[in-house]
């Protein structure tokens, strides 16, 4: 970035990765071309009108948005610079760097014939064990059992891969003491002033709340008359929380327009009998804190002990003074 201030800079692909560099990019002075062949940004998460906010204030920043097109080929200079980057739509657009950051796909060809595969990932129980139980798979290859959503499921996002690696080290280590892995799916991300998150499965039929001309505002799914997924952007860490609460409880919903009108207020007031535990971001990652119960004996134990070594070296250093 540092070498193309001022330059031409293309973004190939409308997700994460393309919408948080895309961000970095324009604050550092570069001129940034995106080109998505979806009909908005994000496309497997934002709803068009959660889209139209960012793309809105992305192009008020001087990001350009090319849709409903891909990449068909780079043009180098003569020392094998990118100059240039086609697209398939016939157009051309000078670039002094581009970034491609159009997805992955799992690599499990090391396991095919060995392992079973569904979903074009690993396919693994509660605990994470493959069909081969010695055999565990994490992070963006497993396909593991999501109770919220009733169904198994390949995720792609750090908070998934960490939580999941942290539940496997607990399997292994106390077998007997680790059940299976309750998950709330949880995507995030940052970029300019904004601060997203959502809690769920984007299931169903979507309720919008909040300023979308403003700087709060967010959503709902509704799936088969339960909340299933909700997403906040510029909430607080309490209102994150209670929007987590709230998916994690899938509470009943009869009337749309007022879970509509109440907005965050519906998460806010509407679980507070019940506070099951809940995901959390911590110091701009994700952490799964695994709690050992601290029991009373322990720390009379442990008192009388400190005692009676107390004593003994109080006895001891008196009989060596007499000596």
């Amino acid at each position: 970035m540092q070498s193309c201030t001022g330059g031409n800079a293309v973004v190939i692909g409308g997700g994460y990765i393309a919408m948080e560099c895309a961000a970095s990019l324009v604050t550092n002075k570069i001129n940034v071309t995106m080109v998505f062949p979806e009909a908005h940004c994000m496309p497997r998460l934002f709803t068009p009108k959660i889209a139209s906010y960012y793309e809105d204030y992305y192009q008020s920043k001087g990001v350009k948005f090319i849709r409903g097109t891909i990449l068909s080929s780079f043009e180098f200079d003569s020392n094998g610079k990118v100059t240039a980057v086609n697209l398939r739509d016939g157009s051309q657009i000078p670039a002094d760097m581009v970034v491609v950051g159009i997805g992955i796909r799992p690599n499990t060809s090391l396991f095919e014939g060995q392992l079973t595969m569904e979903k074009g990932g690993i396919k693994v129980n509660g605990k994470l064990q493959t069909s081969n139980d010695s055999v565990y798979a994490v992070g963006d290859v497993a396909v593991f059992p999501v109770d919220l959503c009733g169904r198994i499921r390949r995720l792609e996002h750090v908070d998934s891969a960490q939580k999941t690696a942290k539940h496997v080290a607990a399997v292994i280590m106390e077998p007997e003491k680790t059940g299976e892995f309750k998950y709330l799916p949880l995507f995030y991300s940052k970029a300019f002033s904004f601060s997203w998150r959502f809690y769920g499965d984007n299931a169903g039929e979507v309720v919008h709340f909040g300023d979308y001309l403003g700087t709060k505002f967010g959503a709902y799914w509704i799936n088969n008359g339960h909340l299933v997924g909700s997403f906040l952007e510029g909430g607080t860490e309490d209102e994150f929380k209670a929007i987590a609460n709230a998916t994690q409880l899938k509470p009943a919903v009869d009337d749309l327009a007022e879970v509509g009108r109440q907005g965050l207020n519906f998460a806010m007031t509407g679980n507070k009998q019940i506070k099951p535990h809940t995901p959390s971001i911590e110091a701009g990652t994700s952490s799964l804190v695994v709690e050992t119960p601290i029991y009373p004996w322990h720390a009379t134990a442990g008192v009388a002990v400190a005692a009676s070594v107390a004593a003994f070296a109080y006895w001891y250093g008196r009989r060596r003074r007499r000596w």
